[in-house]
């Protein structure tokens, strides 16, 4: 569009320029017309040699008017030529400025922030509607300088009970130090905005003017969100606690007593019926108490309040007896239970019941979860780096990625069938990795289903000594009597 104005523009000026070169040239003619038939009736009355002599000259001069005339008008239509083609470019560029204005300002409009820009001596230079808007101004045709705005909010109660004029002096000296900046404020109404500021080159500041209200009321949210959950877990943890207490103590003496029945201390029982019916009882008991202290001990890794006794554990001798836990149950499915030790004895520090834990846990799931007549892997060596590895692996029904990632949640089965088929509460690999992480050791598990599962625990070097570099006494100290489970 503006192309074919400039061509237009510059047809119009040829047109000027021709019709001007022919004007010229009709008055030319037209002073010769009249010269010349003057020049004849002279003739007439002077001598023929005189009339001649004049005629030349007469025709002489004509022709040096009529160049400079045409000269003249050439010049002239050259120079009204150039004016109007700059002329022409004033309006283009007038028209490209007054484009590119519009799209600054509709930019601006459709920011979503407010902008303003103070130059140094305060005024105001550019601005959007969104900036009156957040701050509640009157038009800026009524407040030129931030001095006015600033005057106004004062008198309006933004500041609170100030004098306007001194209040608005002192925070125009803050206005132009300390940048950039960023600050937040509170509105009369309750919004919350969030102003940034930068300072321009030439002494300007550019300010950005951002509605936060419903960020900060969703960190609000989110932060009394995450008290009362933690509130809700502390309480969770007192619960647990409290009922382990009240739950444990009747089932010691359910437990106790059946004991004291199967074993006949007192006599004989006569009827054998009842003999089935309490060993039921004594076994019943048992998985209810080994089912507490899981979630128990469960609570206390996710308080992050499970406390660890420091003490060397020797792990051959840990292996050993979570092996003779679960030998029967691997006989009865045909299992073959195979161990791969290093040849010296290996000690860890770290707490004995907790690691006895870790091996009983996964070695009992590769048991439970292995085939009729299949194999399980039991391997504890020491890594290049001096760090300890233990390794349970087993040819069973496996799981995939999605099962995986269920399976180390609380309370977790890799499926729905497995839990029906195999039982369990689902905590024994959280606890599993809970107990692991608190050794500072790390838990991985390669599975493919239908293929078996490898689980790979690596304690770092610091935990590891052997057992002939340690007190033998230690290492081999009975440690504080606790109850030793497998959990799946």
């Amino acid at each position: 569009m503006r192309r074919t104005n400039r061509l237009l523009t510059m047809l119009k000026s040829a047109r000027l320029q021709h019709a001007t070169l022919a004007l010229f040239t009709l008055v030319v003619l037209a002073y010769a017309a009249i010269a010349l038939r003057s020049i004849w009736r002279v003739s007439d009355q002077v001598l023929e040699n005189a009339a001649s002599t004049v005629g030349v000259a007469a025709l002489t001069g004509f022709g040096l008017f009529a160049v400079s005339a045409l000269a003249l008008a050439w010049t002239m239509s050259g120079t009204l030529d150039r004016q109007q083609r700059k002329l022409t470019d004033l309006r283009e560029r007038e028209e490209q400025f007054k484009e590119q204005t519009a799209l600054l300002q509709s930019t601006l409009e459709h920011m979503g922030q407010g902008i303003s820009v103070f130059d140094r001596h305060g005024r105001l230079l550019a601005w959007n509607s969104r900036f009156v808007e957040l701050l509640e101004l009157s038009p800026p045709a009524e407040l030129p300088s931030l001095y006015d705005i600033l005057v106004y909010q004062a008198r309006r109660g933004d500041f609170g009970p100030v004098d306007p004029v001194g209040e608005a002096r002192e925070r125009i000296e803050q206005f132009y130090r300390d940048l950039p900046s960023v600050r937040e404020r509170v509105t009369g109404d309750g919004r919350t905005l969030q102003i940034h500021r930068h300072a321009m080159p030439d002494g300007a500041v550019v300010s950005l003017y951002s509605d936060i209200t419903e960020r900060r009321a969703a960190e609000q949210e989110m932060t009394e969100a995450r008290k009362a959950a933690e509130l809700a877990n502390r309480s969770k943890s007192d619960f647990l606690a409290n009922m382990s207490h009240e739950l444990r103590t009747p089932l010691n003496a359910i437990i106790g007593f059946s004991d004291v029945i199967c074993s006949e201390f007192l006599g004989p029982m006569r009827d054998r019926k009842y003999l089935g019916y309490i060993n039921d009882i004594h076994s019943s008991g048992l998985h209810l108490l080994s089912i507490i202290n899981d979630v128990l001990d469960m609570s206390k890794i996710e308080a992050g309040k499970l406390e660890l006794a420091s003490e060397i554990v020797t792990i051959q001798r840990v292996i050993a007896e979570s092996l003779r836990m679960v030998s029967e149950r691997a006989q009865r499915r045909n299992i073959e239970l195979v161990t791969e030790l290093s040849g010296i004895e290996t000690g860890i520090w770290g707490d004995e019941r907790a690691i006895k834990q870790i091996v009983l846990n996964l070695v009992s799931n590769a048991v439970k979860f292995s085939h009729d007549g299949g194999r399980v892997d039991i391997r504890a060596v020491l890594d290049p780096n001096g760090g300890l590895v233990i390794e349970v692996e087993d040819r069973g029904i496996g799981m995939s990625a999605a099962e995986l990632e269920r399976a180390l949640q609380p309370f977790g089965q890799a499926n729905t069938g497995a839990a029906r088929l195999y039982g369990g509460t689902g905590l024994g690999l959280p606890i599993t990795k809970g107990l692991v992480q608190a050794h500072h050791g790390e838990l991985t598990i390669d599975t493919t289903p239908e293929r078996g599962t490898k689980v790979r625990v690596v304690l770092p070097p610091h935990l590891t000594a052997t057992a002939a570099e340690s007190d033998p006494a230690k290492a081999h100290a009975p440690s504080e009597p606790q109850e030793d489970r497998a959990v799946a």
